[in-house]
């Protein structure tokens, strides 16, 4: 659980502290969830102190960072999977980058699997939560088409994460997350 913004930024900090060269993770939800929020929190953990944006027009936004470069992307504009491989992305798989993927489904068979899948939700007030990021035919699930699409929540509403590890890289990290005083840890 993610109460807030602050939760997101000690997640964000978590995972930072983790990276290595080359992971690949994936962020999904849906509109508003907090998936280039919990990015932001990652890039400052790691020493990024310029304006971090969104890469939804742009795309991908680079960075060197920690030592590491670390490429942001954004897909939700993808409208199918072999775009990856039309806009050259697919050249930042396999090496040393860590890549942050924001709306991976779009791409999904043509990307990498996930070292480290992260699913946010909007928690609705009564607690449930409220939408799954899953695409609906009206829109991305989570936003409100009666009013233009608008996300139905406030940027102080809390969110679930839920993390999952899909390599043994990614079990490793996910472990670490879990237990951060183990001495196995950094």
């Amino acid at each position: 659980m993610l109460p807030d913004e602050g939760a997101t930024a000690v997640l964000g900090a978590d995972i930072a502290r983790r990276l290595q060269p080359g992971l690949s993770v994936h962020l999904s939800g849906p509109l508003g969830a907090g998936k280039t929020t919990l990015v932001r929190a990652i890039l400052r953990a790691l020493g990024e102190t310029g304006r971090v944006h969104s890469p939804t027009f742009t795309l991908v936004e680079p960075y060197r960072v920690g030592g590491f470069d670390l490429v942001h992307m954004d897909l939700y504009r993808f409208e199918h999977a072999d775009e990856i491989v039309q806009s050259g992305f697919d050249e930042y798989f396999g090496g040393a980058i860590v890549t942050l993927i924001e709306w991976p489904e779009r791409a999904a068979p043509r990307l990498p699997a996930a070292d480290l899948a992260i699913a946010l939700a909007l928690v609705a007030p009564a607690g449930g939560v409220e939408a799954t990021g899953a695409n609906t035919p009206d829109g991305p699930e989570g936003t409100d088409r009666a009013n233009d699409g608008a996300p139905r929540h406030r940027d102080d509403d809390a969110r679930c994460a839920t993390v999952t590890a899909h390599t043994g890289s990614g079990r490793l990290l996910l472990a670490c997350l879990a237990s951060p005083l183990d001495t196995g840890c950094r």
